[in-house]
């Protein structure tokens, strides 16, 4: 089923919960509806764009163009052995609700990515990551469409181009494909991940560990941490930890010798927490008007009421000047800002 609606309200499809609208909205629960509808749309001067549950965009203005909500629901096994399961969820489940259906049926692998917001076809986009754990740790294919002809098109793991914080989905194919589907291969013995944080120490309250068990403690970190975007408006992380070189970091140490560090995928690089860039910049639980950083966590910008993208989008700018004027880092943004 198609529904087409005009000068549509983003509010409720924005995890800031900022008042914005959209020229056209389309929402599709099925994916031969939604390939016809694609192959033969109006309006094809219009930019189009894709959201799912909003949870890493900020709409600093109105669109003027079509969004494509797919709410593309299913949970298909598609093989199964000793070892693991196949699985193929539909791109407008919600991602938290397929890590439960996963923890409940006891497939593991993803419970260290429990409580993040947004959808299943979001998740391959950002190549979502927390506690040690990664999404394309898991994911075997990306099924999608392309926006202009409706055509059908599968991406094997190789060739999504997966790296920290990002796809072939947010670089070269940004803007020109819907993700419908996400294929996963989860496993039945899996191997928990306790390294990253106060995960360990968290464990000892438990008499036995397993997938479940990790689910509890992910939550109770994230919930203690991270504000819930039902009850303050954010998008999670709105920056990624930057990663610099070996020879810049020695640079830095002779100015900041506690700036904490952290291996990188990249061969000669390191990962510094933005979070604490952040704080030593002075911004932990600064409030400018209705936006600002989140107390328990300042790499989090929060909407405090009736904040608009822009001056949600100006604190962040003023953020990244003050990191880059002090520690000549300059931070990327995780949040697609429109």
């Amino acid at each position: 089923m198609i529904s087409l609606l005009e000068d549509y309200s983003l509010k409720s499809h924005n995890t800031f919960n900022v008042e914005t609208k959209t020229r056209y909205f389309v929402e599709c629960d099925n994916i031969p509806d939604l390939a016809h509808f694609l192959k033969h749309r109006p309006h094809k001067d219009l930019p189009v764009m894709v959201i799912g549950e909003g949870s890493n965009v900020l709409f600093k203005s109105d669109y003027n163009g079509l969004i494509i909500h797919p709410f593309i629901r299913g949970i298909d096994i598609l093989q199964e052995d000793h070892t693991g399961i196949t699985i193929r969820a539909g791109a407008g489940e919600k991602w938290d609700s397929f890590v439960e259906w996963a923890v409940g049926n006891q497939y593991g692998g993803i419970e260290n990515l429990s409580l993040i917001p947004g959808s299943v076809g979001a998740c391959p986009i950002q190549n979502i990551g927390a506690y040690g754990a990664e999404v394309s740790d898991f994911i075997e294919s990306v099924e999608t469409i392309d926006l202009q002809s409706g055509k059908s098109k599968t991406y094997t793991l190789a060739a999504c181009g997966f790296g920290y914080r990002t796809s072939i989905f947010k670089t070269i194919l940004k803007g020109k494909l819907v993700i419908i589907n996400v294929v996963f291969r989860l496993s039945k013995s899996p191997v928990l991940r306790t390294e990253y944080g106060s995960i360990r120490e968290r464990l000892k309250n438990y008499k036995s560990i397993d997938i479940s068990t990790m689910r509890n403690v992910i939550m109770e970190i994230r919930s203690q941490k991270l504000p819930d975007p039902s009850s303050i408006g954010n998008a999670g992380s709105f920056f990624k930890n930057p990663e610099i070189s070996i020879l810049e970091l020695k640079a830095i140490l002779t100015r900041f010798p506690k700036i904490p560090n952290h291996p990188s995928e990249k061969a000669g690089f390191l990962k510094i927490p933005a979070a604490w860039l952040i704080e030593q910049c002075g911004w932990k639980g600064k409030r400018i008007g209705n936006a600002g950083t989140y107390p328990n966590q300042p790499l989090v910008l929060v909407n405090y009421g009736n904040a608009t993208g822009h001056e949600i989008l100006t604190l962040a700018e003023k953020i990244e000047n003050d990191v880059f004027d002090k520690f000549n880092i300059r931070l990327e943004r995780e949040v697609n800002v429109v």
